[in-house]
């Protein structure tokens, strides 16, 4: 294959966000309607606080029936232990991530620590097609 791609060649940078005060069943509902399976929570500065996943959806809701809490916000279902990547991280190191932790996908943060994007595993596999299909017996003729 030829020379590896980094995060920003593939990541998504047209985000769908939300913020921690957004309620739940809304921000499922932005799940649902936009087919993704997680999303970065902004705060009102637009700094990154955490991340939404269909995961943390159901698991907290489940505990809230069944406990019969009133319906929650973002801030109380988020993750907000992330791990983040810079643009020029590797794919090779992407995929090692991904590979050693359950997450679906990265934020990508600017050298000022401001989001400019995601990367998901997807992604990842999009690319490493494209790098194939480069390099594949096509590619030489």
């Amino acid at each position: 294959m030829r020379t590896p791609f980094t995060a920003e060649d593939v990541m998504a940078r047209k985000l769908i966000t939300v913020s921690p005060e957004t309620d739940a069943y809304e921000a499922i509902g932005l799940l649902l309607k936009n087919q993704i399976s997680g999303m970065p929570v902004l705060d009102a500065d637009g700094e990154l606080v955490g991340i939404l996943s269909e995961r943390d959806c159901l698991e907290t809701l489940t505990n809230a029936q069944y406990h019969n809490l009133p319906t929650q916000l973002v801030r109380d279902l988020m993750t907000t232990d992330l791990t983040t990547i810079s643009a020029d991280t590797g794919l090779l190191e992407v995929a090692k991530l991904f590979m050693q932790n359950k997450f679906r996908r990265l934020p990508v943060l600017d050298e000022d620590g401001h989001l400019i994007g995601q990367i998901s595993r997807r992604d990842v596999l999009t690319a490493v097609q494209k790098m194939h299909k480069a390099d594949g017996p096509a590619a030489d003729k």
